[in-house]
């Protein structure tokens, strides 16, 4: 039914949409009732930019909720509907289209797929209903993430709006611990086609080849060569998992529709000796390509996707420690990139950091007081400490006080002058007068740090011995251990806690349960997670049409974050909000990037107007995942 204050505007309505060949996603608005999401705006609609169309006025009032029959738990009212160039079974076969059981009667007909599904008709929430069922049942964390990624494979919205409902439970099956596993297996479970892989083979193609995927507007772009994946080293071509859990965040946390995202394997090749001599791996089977040649690859890479999307956004993921920051310091001038082990990870830090001063009772801007040590000197170790050396100079220290207050070690121990030739740029600017190779504990017991954070992959470090002597000589320690999948973290929450009686403040890579004192104390660990930070980061340079991601808006984005903890979370221990606000928070950092994208003068798509409400901006462009109406693309002629 629609209102009298809709029919006037209809014509006009009607005709731009079948003017409108912009491919649409299937998943964005009908039935909302939701009450673990909070939502900013109306949600998306059918669009070209990204804007809701609001249609109808207050004369109509609030649409109710239907109790009974085919519409039973969605709003019957006007929606603007998805036009679609295919039709009968292939919807069903499309995973953007697909609402297997949820499609109504008058869908079935007008779409041509009547009697090809069972009568009863179902709603979004009975299939998520029926589908946790199934996924509870399950005991496997591998098997859940196998689960959830077939539900990927046949219904986007579905999938996402189990995310989005139930995040807290669903990330580490999506995402670390779990997605370790899941690309170590990434050959032996494949199912079907997901994303591009770019080779050497595909060198002077690649500016045609990007037209070959389906979606004309691709905001996101995450790509890996799979050279370090998490802890586990080279993977190849089988850490295409990472890209996939990553932008599944991007979707469900940060609000970016999923035809708008593409993952992405730069299939340089391995050096891992198993993967060259597996008969089912899927990549490249020869040694990586080194020097001129690898970087002539991305530079092409980089070209054709910025060529075809000229304002995509490119997250480095997961590349080893001797190409990350090269690629990094070579584009980020001239493309929309960032890369999340360095600059991403340094953000989570910096906001997880400076909540734990707060928590200790002391001013973040104590941070250039602090004696930092970092055990792991590759780019999330190095990234960690750039990130915090800025924020020390933002609050007012000069770069060498800065600088003075880290102590980085790698496996030869403290970085220091006499081995600087042997040291990268970026590791050069930390090193240590004297005392050069000193081991971990010796740098404890010497410098007696407040701050200790582990980036090695090196389960375990982290010993009793050495939190113990920390402790000793302060008396709130503040422990992250950092490194992920679980197994390589450098110790567990109940080793942190119980060696430190209690008094440590601790964060840390992989998800660890709630811990639970004899007597009573109850200590909820924090997760130190980049999903914090890079979904609303992507989301806001993307929506404001960013022309690059600076220091800044990376700085703001931490800033945000920490202070987005309540005092409620502080008090239970936490130093990050809780998963269930995981879109709050990326709205909130995502108006944080824009603010300060336009304070730099480089935002390129945003209306005066809407740069005096930028919440509602950034809440309009949000994806949330709901089924809408389909229709067949036809020409229509009057």
């Amino acid at each position: 039914m629609i209102s009298s204050a809709c029919r006037g505007s209809l014509k006009s309505l009607c005709s731009v949409q079948l003017r409108s060949n912009t491919r649409q996603h299937a998943s964005l608005i009908s039935c909302n009732n939701s009450p673990n999401v909070k939502r900013f705006s109306t949600a998306f609609s059918s669009q070209t930019d990204g804007e809701v169309l609001t249609v109808g006025g207050a004369l109509s009032g609030e649409e109710p909720i239907h109790e009974t029959g085919e519409w039973a738990g969605c709003k019957r009212s006007f929606m603007i509907p998805i036009r679609i160039s295919v039709r009968g079974t292939d919807i069903l076969l499309d995973p953007l289209y697909n609402k297997g059981t949820a499609f109504k009667t008058g869908e079935r007909d007008r779409l041509r797929f009547r009697g090809m599904l069972p009568h009863r008709i179902m709603n979004i929430h009975l299939q998520k209903e029926r589908f946790l069922q199934a996924l509870r049942a399950e005991d496997s964390n591998i098997r859940k993430n196998v689960m959830l990624e077939d539900l990927h494979d046949r219904n986007e919205t579905l999938y996402h709006r189990v995310l989005v409902d139930h995040i807290e439970e669903m990330a580490p099956y999506i995402y670390t611990p779990t997605v370790g596993q899941a690309c170590m297996e990434f050959a032996t479970r494949y199912r079907r086609p997901r994303g591009m892989y770019f080779t050497e083979e595909d060198r002077g193609h690649m500016a045609a080849m990007v037209y070959n995927w389906p979606h004309r507007d691709v905001h996101v772009i995450c790509v890996t060569d799979g050279s370090r994946i998490l802890g586990l080293g080279d993977l190849g071509a089988n850490g295409m998992g990472i890209p996939i859990g990553k932008l599944a965040l991007y979707c469900a946390a940060g609000g970016i529709a999923p035809h708008r995202v593409l993952p992405v394997v730069f299939d340089a090749g391995t050096n891992n000796e198993a993967l060259l001599q597996d008969k089912y791996y899927l990549g490249v089977q020869r040694k990586r390509l080194k020097g001129a040649a690898y970087f002539r690859m991305m530079d092409e890479f980089m070209d054709a996707v910025r060529f075809r999307w000229p304002n995509v956004l490119v997250q480095f993921e997961d590349f080893s420690s001797e190409v990350a920051q090269t690629l990094l310091d070579r584009y980020r001038d001239d493309h929309l990139c960032f890369n999340d082990d360095i600059q991403g990870t340094g953000a989570t830090t910096l906001a997880g950091v400076l909540g734990a001063l707060r928590a200790k009772g002391e001013e973040v801007t104590s941070l250039g007081d602090q004696r930092i040590v970092i055990a792991g000197a590759g780019s999330a170790g190095i990234g960690i400490a750039q990130v915090l050396m800025q924020a020390m100079e933002e609050q007012g220290r000069t770069p060498e006080e800065a600088k003075n207050a880290f102590y980085i070690l790698d496996q030869n121990g403290l970085l220091g002058t006499d081995r600087a030739n042997d040291l990268n740029a970026e590791q050069r600017v930390f090193v240590r007068s004297a005392d050069n190779n000193l081991s971990l504990m010796d740098v404890v017991k010497k410098y007696k740090p407040t701050i200790l954070l582990g980036v090695t992959t090196v389960g375990g470090l982290f010993t009793g011995d050495l939190i113990r002597e920390m402790h000793s000589s302060c008396e709130r320690p503040i422990i992250f251990p950092l490194s992920n999948p679980t197994n390589k973290a450098e110790c567990t929450a109940e080793q942190a806690y119980e060696w430190t009686n209690g008094q440590c403040i601790f964060a840390s890579g992989s998800p660890f349960d709630t811990i639970e004192f004899e007597d009573g104390r109850v200590f909820y660990p924090s997760q130190c997670n980049n999903m914090y930070v890079f979904p609303g980061l992507g989301l806001g340079a993307s929506v404001c049409g960013a022309q690059k991601v600076t220091d800044r808006m990376l700085y703001v984005a931490a800033e945000t974050l920490a202070n987005f903890v309540s005092k409620k979370d502080m008090e239970e221990g936490r130093l990050f909000p809780q998963l269930t606000r995981i879109r709050e928070v990326s709205h909130r950092i995502a108006v944080a990037v824009v603010e300060e994208a336009l304070r730099e003068g480089l935002a390129t798509k945003v209306k005066p107007a809407d740069a005096n409400d930028l919440d509602s901006f950034v809440g309009r462009k949000m994806y949330f995942p709901e089924y809408v109406p389909l229709v067949e693309k036809r020409e229509i002629s009057i």
